[in-house]
């Protein structure tokens, strides 16, 4: 897969890195016999999950999108890595010093997107050096003490400054390398009307917006000289995708993990501000209402969120767009009770970080109390026909909930408090209920997932023929048992009859004879093609213990050789019936009927 690195490094930087550590910091992953299970983070899927993770292989595998492979490719494919680029950031984060590279094999070409990351990386110190230890940084660092940020979290999430001047930043980034026209395409310098590159920021404080493994991927910029906008973020480029951005996650993601929620919040100003007041789960979307790939990301982390935006109108419409959105994701949710005309940060700043925990957060209600509440304010509930519909429209929500006990209060309550029948809201009730089941059963029908692929897919797989299941078997033992390998080799050799299995039985003799231990995981280096290290994975994962019979493996390799002589006898007769169909026609049915025999008789269920 990459020769920069021997094999003995890349196996020490895996083993390094537990598959279920790495998998579980962008996965909420929990064991259920041999494995870990979690919502897959390839595809967009509810309960149950089909994602899973072997700790004693040290490989995943989805059986839904069929994703699957170890540590290193997990890296590649969740982050876009090169292999050499997981390679380092796993050796990074386990403490590895890696060897010098040679000279040729140095650096890979380099990439716009690369520059781009590069760039945010550089400015992220330089911004933040500029507002610590520089003259023009003192009136930015003034603000943020003004405003009650502490110098730990200047520090924690590296805020910085960008000076009032025209080609400073670019002065910087042109010494550093980076061309011109590549840094206005990542956000970072505009043109002006006389077609000058400037600093896109100067003037304002700067937010870093960090992706999930803490690399700089944009800014957001904050107004304090009375400039519009007053917050200005980075543009969308190759490495910035507001609707798929969190920001702090990467910091708060421990502690989500740890506390099983996380608080959802508006603003960079509102998740430092209930850092600050001792609540570390806090992430906000950039700018963006939230979206269906930001409930994703949540859910595969935790089942409950809470929303903590602001009290006044355009907060609560906010929070009524992301209730609807966590649980069509799967996830639970509360809701905090700001006053109205408050956020976060104001309401800490004047009541202080204790009364924000017990009042705000401590005192949240559940998702069905906030919409009883919200959705009053769409109908006037002196008139007949607006308080019948509102009733309908409270009791569409009630449906929607899972547990029968939540159902029966709510029921009561609407029954209580509109002096209408019980049992009329019930039977409502459960008739909204048979409908949605009935609308499940037809999503069921295309899958779990919301694309509709894994059930499909399950159904579309043909019932696998036995010399096929004999080779599968055969090569599921060989990868965990070096001695079974060697006698398959023997007696058989590669002359397995798909070519996909000779292919990983003939990379398997030679990873054998180089003198590697049984790894799945470790094997997967050696394959360069994807599809091939998928099946390798799916096969790794077959429930197959550790010996096989005598018995055993004669079995499968009779079945593997039966399935070749066969193949060989039926183009035989089939050659010989289309000879005879015009001058024998009883002659060339009597040997239809012999082929159909051998067909039944080797139970091949394959076409020839």
């Amino acid at each position: 897969m990459a020769n920069q690195y021997t094999d003995e490094t890349i196996a020490s930087v895996q083993a390094a890195n537990d598959v279920v550590d790495i998998v579980g910091e962008y996965v909420q992953l929990k064991k259920q016999g041999r494995n870990f299970f979690g919502l897959c983070p390839f595809h967009s899927e509810s309960t149950p999950p089909s994602f899973s993770v072997n700790q004693e292989k040290q490989i995943f595998h989805c059986f839904g999108c069929g994703k699957g492979g170890n540590v290193i490719t997990f890296m590649m494919e969740i982050e876009g890595f090169s292999f050499r680029q997981a390679i380092e950031f796993l050796a990074d984060k386990s403490g590895h010093t890696l060897p010098k590279a040679s000279e040729t094999n140095k650096k890979e070409p380099s990439t716009e997107e690369q520059a781009i990351l590069e760039a945010y990386q550089w400015l992220t110190k330089l911004y933040h050096h500029l507002l610590r230890h520089t003259k023009d940084g003192k009136k930015g660092l003034e603000y943020l003490y003004q405003r009650g940020y502490s110098d730990e979290s200047i520090d924690t999430f590296q805020l910085g400054y960008s000076p009032q001047s025209k080609d400073f930043i670019l002065q910087f980034l042109e010494n550093k390398g980076f061309h011109r026209q590549t840094m206005v395409k990542a956000g970072l310098l505009t043109t002006n009307d006389q077609q000058n590159y400037v600093d896109r920021f100067q003037g304002r404080i700067i937010f870093p917006i960090r992706n999930a493994i803490g690399k700089t991927v944009g800014f957001g910029g904050r107004s304090i000289n009375g400039q519009d906008p007053k917050y200005l973020n980075s543009p969308e480029s190759p490495v910035f995708q507001k609707s798929k951005l969190l920001y702090n996650f990467d910091l708060a993601r421990s502690e989500i993990r740890k506390k099983s929620e996380a608080i959802l919040l508006e603003g960079y100003a509102d998740v430092i501000a209930v850092h600050q007041a001792g609540a570390k789960n806090g992430i906000a979307s950039l700018g963006t209402s939230l979206t269906d790939a930001h409930a994703s990301i949540l859910r595969r982390y935790v089942d409950t969120v809470l929303i903590c935006f602001d009290g006044d109108d355009a907060g609560q419409n906010a929070t009524y767009k992301a209730i609807k959105l966590l649980k069509n994701a799967g996830c639970t949710v509360k809701v905090a009770n700001l006053p109205k005309g408050y956020d976060p940060d104001s309401y800490i700043q004047e009541f202080g970080a204790t009364s924000f925990k017990e009042n705000v957060l401590q005192a949240s209600s559940s998702e069905m109390t906030f919409l009883i509440n919200h959705l009053k304010k769409n109908f006037n509930l002196q008139h007949e026909g607006d308080r019948i519909r509102y009733v309908e429209s409270i009791i569409g929500e009630i449906a929607l909930l899972k547990s029968p006990i939540e159902r029966d209060h709510y029921i009561r309550d609407l029954s209580d408090q509109f002096d209408l029948s019980y049992d009329a809201l019930n039977q409502d009730l459960m008739s909204r209920i048979r409908n949605n089941s009935k609308n499940d059963d037809n999503r069921q029908d295309f899958g779990h997932t919301k694309d509709g692929n894994h059930l499909m897919n399950r159904r579309n797989q043909k019932v696998l023929s036995a010399y096929q299941n004999a080779e599968r078997r055969l090569i599921a033992y060989m990868l965990q048992n070096a001695h079974v390998a060697e006698r398959v080799k023997n007696r058989l050799g590669s002359k397995f009859n798909l070519e996909q299995h000779q292919i990983i039985v003939t990379y398997l003799y030679g990873f054998y004879e180089e003198g590697n231990e049984p790894n799945s995981s470790h094997f997967l280096t050696y394959i360069e093609d994807e599809t091939i290290r998928k099946l390798i994975v799916e096969l790794s994962m077959l429930d197959c213990s550790w010996e096989i019979t005598d018995k055993e493996m004669d079995d499968y390799i009779r079945t593997i050789l039966a399935e070749q002589t066969d193949h060989v006898r039926i183009k035989q007769l089939e050659q010989e019936q289309k000879l005879l169909e015009k001058t024998d026609p009883v002659k060339a049915a009597q040997i239809a009927m012999e082929i159909l025999k051998i067909k039944q008789q080797s139970k091949n269920g394959a076409s020839f």
